[in-house]
């Protein structure tokens, strides 16, 4: 191995050291200051005690572990079957919406559309599951038809802010707002004088049926064995797999490739004979798509009612997936982790409010700042990356370097260090 592969392969390890430290960093702060909040909501109630103070300490960190109290009123931890299995349950969707906005990040767009393809994917898939007949069809047939009509409506709803953008230079996330309160709207005036609503059941006429009462449900495929008692069913293999499969696709095969290509220097992809503005409504494509299906999983389960009403707020599981991209810095499979993560803080947030005094936002508030965080360790990276350039390109005066360093130099001096390019092309 020569000297410029030597540095290359330093340079990558402390890349990718410097992501995960970057990561490590935002959770630990973030930890640590919903730890000081608890420690000063205690010092200033007198209402809650020091050892109260010190149970919600110790819910931050290992509330998903949680097992309630005994009988002499401490707290006790162990293996939590329902903790666990309603956390796989909520990754799910998490993770799916974590897949689309990441997807999107490694085209160079910013997916903030998710919300809107999670409802239009929402609405698809409960279509589907309510009105095909189950006594004519297998209702795995039906769940596999709600399952793929939800990606399909979610994929035409994503490419929309695409096609603005390839084809008018509309910016993506303008166009991306617009659509997510269009798609509420849309969602709800087509479930209003649906008689896909929960009217059977008092207080539910504002739900709309869950697809169980067609027979149509996720297995469980034996999860529902181990987390007794749980949500978990075989959602979370799906996510996990879809996962995997997005992580082979973009750094495997040459759609990946030219995606990535396009996002990093769509003049250079250009050049390269790709073509830049269908794949970026291909990008979108497939952001929405997976953002719908985060719904379908989640709704499809066969235990879960949404609410019609959607024009008063957009799904959270859309934004959600925000932080869990940036938390993973667009690793699909690291998605996976940062998903079940972020849904650990949630249910550590209820357990804080079952057992202790304290209430649920405090775990908000964990989650808001690793959010913020994560943000800003992009720019730490960013930072340090000029500077590793910097490094790269004053040239070592030992003779045994010179030649590295002049394939180096000549190296830096064929790139393209131009400043972003204009939006027209």
């Amino acid at each position: 191995m020569n000297n410029t592969t030597r540095t290359r392969t330093l340079f990558s390890q402390i890349n990718i050291n410097k992501t995960i430290l970057s990561c490590v960093l935002s959770v630990l702060i973030g930890l640590f200051t919903g730890a000081l909040i608890i420690i000063l909501i205690g010092l200033f109630n007198d209402k809650i005690t020091l050892k109260t103070t010190f149970e919600g300490l110790r819910l931050i960190i290992l509330g998903i572990f949680s097992t309630g109290r005994n009988q002499a009123g401490e707290l006790t931890f162990g293996f939590n079957p329902v903790n666990i299995g309603n956390l796989l349950f909520k990754a799910t969707p998490v993770i799916m919406t974590g897949l689309s906005v990441a997807v999107a990040f490694k085209s160079g767009l910013f997916n903030i559309g998710a919300p809107g393809q999670y409802l239009f994917g929402t609405a698809a898939c409960l279509f589907l599951s309510l009105s095909l007949p189950s006594d004519k069809i297998h209702p795995l047939i039906i769940w596999c038809l709600a399952f793929l009509g939800s990606c399909l409506a979610g994929a035409v709803w994503g490419a929309i802010p695409g096609i603005l953008k390839s084809v008018f230079n509309i910016n993506e996330v303008l166009s991306c707002i617009m659509t997510n309160w269009i798609a509420a709207n849309l969602v709800t005036a087509f479930f209003r004088n649906s008689p896909l609503k929960n009217s059977a059941q008092s207080g539910k006429i504002g739900y709309i049926m869950p697809s169980i009462e067609n027979g149509v449900a996720t297995p469980k495929l034996g999860l529902d064995v181990i987390f007794e008692g749980s949500q978990v069913n075989a959602g979370i293999i799906v996510a996990v797999l879809f996962a995997f499969l997005l992580y082979f696709i973009i750094t495997r095969t040459t759609v990946g490739y030219e995606l990535k290509t396009c996002g990093a220097n769509k003049y250079a992809a250009h050049y390269a004979g790709m073509k830049y503005k269908l794949n970026t409504v291909i990008a979108m494509a497939v952001a929405g798509a997976l953002s719908a299906a985060g719904a379908a999983l989640y709704y499809l389960s066969g235990n879960t009612e949404f609410f019609w009403s959607a024009y008063q707020s957009l799904p959270a599981e859309g934004f959600n997936g925000i932080p869990v991209a940036l938390l993973a810095a667009n690793n699909p499979l690291s998605i996976i982790f940062t998903g079940l993560f972020m849904s650990g803080l949630s249910i550590a947030g209820q357990q804080l409010k079952t057992l202790t005094a304290f209430n649920e936002h405090i775990a908000d508030i964990i989650i808001a700042i690793i959010v913020y965080l994560s943000a800003f360790s992009l720019l730490i990276k960013n930072l340090l990356s000029i500077r590793k350039t910097s490094f790269k390109t004053v040239p070592d005066t030992s003779e045994e370097n010179t030649d590295s360093n002049k394939e180096i130099l000549s190296e830096l001096s064929e790139k393209n260090y131009d400043t972003e390019p204009s939006e027209g092309e």
